[in-house]
């Protein structure tokens, strides 16, 4: 009899369809902030995974924070973040600011 079988009745396994596939117990979960998100900070300033918690951008430093390119900056900045999209970082730097990536 193969694993599984139950005497012809619905195995338990399709019976709970919510439990298969996977799941994977590596991945990382990440805070994204887009970039319109970050004009509410003046012009020329460093701004890191702190100050956006401080700014309300960001609940807590519990997961990295990932900087995403959806909206438009016109202000430079320096930001700082674990990950960066490639449109997020081409449209800080088209705005005359930089990026840092924190380990």
């Amino acid at each position: 009899m193969r694993l599984g079988f139950e005497g012809g009745q619905l195995p338990l396994i399709k019976k709970l369809p919510m439990l298969r596939g996977f799941t994977n117990i590596f991945r990382t979960e990440y805070s994204v902030v887009n970039v319109d998100r970050l004009a509410a900070f003046p012009a020329d300033s460093e701004v890191t995974p702190q100050s956006m918690v401080d700014a309300g951008i960001v609940k807590n430093l519990k997961n990295p924070v990932k900087v995403l390119g959806r909206g438009e900056l016109g202000i430079p900045l320096v930001v700082e973040a674990n990950k960066f999209s490639r449109s997020g970082r081409e449209k800080i730097e088209a705005a005359g600011g930089s990026v840092r990536e924190v380990g």
